[in-house]
């Protein structure tokens, strides 16, 4: 059996920084991480990390980055945007549309594109997350922020073909292991919710190591696909075959906890 290499230094990964979710870890930790970037993924405003808590972070040598979604009170450019208000200056922020199951019914309903718009003026150096809003991401400039998916790599040779020349990133989930039944109990449920995947899955099949025939190599190979597992090296290589398609920062999040990325 591979086991993981525990610990790991994430200059070995090559990884250009790392997303910590606040419901799963003390987000504090970061401060000891060796990374150029920290994005802070928000799960709620329940969750947010404290003012505090992100002055800290923001002190550090690296730089910090807050995910805020837009159609959220709190963070809404065209309403609420208390929260966006609170976060330190040096914090910078990454603009998402918002997921469904942390907004409100009515929260659902508000419009993305003049939101986006807004609140890219006001923080003209955000990354803006592209997921579910490709188009309305791109005409709105700024770092393209986009999930690691099997077109990935298409889809910024394409974009460099067609002469966009802005900064592109990509967020992963990330399991130092080369073991397959720890990769299915880390990334197995996330890939199960990617729409081609659960379109090739059978009905009812298990996400984690108990998977067997064919949804277990359906979860494997989409392992591959939208995550970055294996030992440090082979992530490495990964990352490297992403920045030579155009990618310019590829930001991990430890699908197995923060302790495997404090090297």
């Amino acid at each position: 059996m591979l086991r993981s290499e525990g610990g790991v230094s994430i200059a070995r990964t090559g990884l250009d920084g790392v997303a910590l979710k606040p419901t799963e870890c003390d987000v504090g930790r970061g401060v000891d991480l060796d990374c150029d970037v920290l994005t802070i993924d928000y799960e709620g405003r329940a969750n947010l990390p404290s003012a505090e808590t992100l002055r800290a972070l923001a002190s550090g040598e690296g730089k910090l980055q807050v995910t805020t979604p837009i159609r959220a009170d709190g963070f809404d450019p065209l309403g609420d945007d208390s929260l966006s208000r609170s976060l330190p200056s040096a914090a910078r922020r990454v603009l998402v549309a918002g997921h469904s199951a942390y907004l409100s019914e009515a929260e659902r309903t508000r419009q993305v594109a003049p939101r986006l718009r807004a609140a890219r003026e006001r923080a003209p150096d955000a990354w803006v997350g592209t997921d579910g809003i490709e188009r309305v991401a791109l005409a709105t400039g700024g770092t393209q922020f986009d999930l690691l998916s099997r077109t990935t790599l298409d889809d910024v040779r394409s974009l460099r073909d067609a002469g966009f020349e802005g900064p592109i990133a990509v967020y992963a989930p990330t399991v130092l292991t080369a073991d397959d039944n720890e990769i299915l109990d880390a990334v197995g449920e996330y890939v199960a919710r990617r729409k081609p995947v659960a379109r090739a899955l059978p009905e009812g099949a298990a996400t984690g190591r108990q998977a067997t025939g064919r949804g277990r190599t359906v979860l494997l190979a989409a392992s591959d696909d939208y995550a970055l597992c294996g030992t440090a090296q082979d992530v490495r290589e990964q990352v490297a075959e992403l920045e030579a398609a155009g990618v310019d920062s590829v930001i991990g999040y430890p699908a197995r906890g923060i302790e495997e990325f404090l090297g």
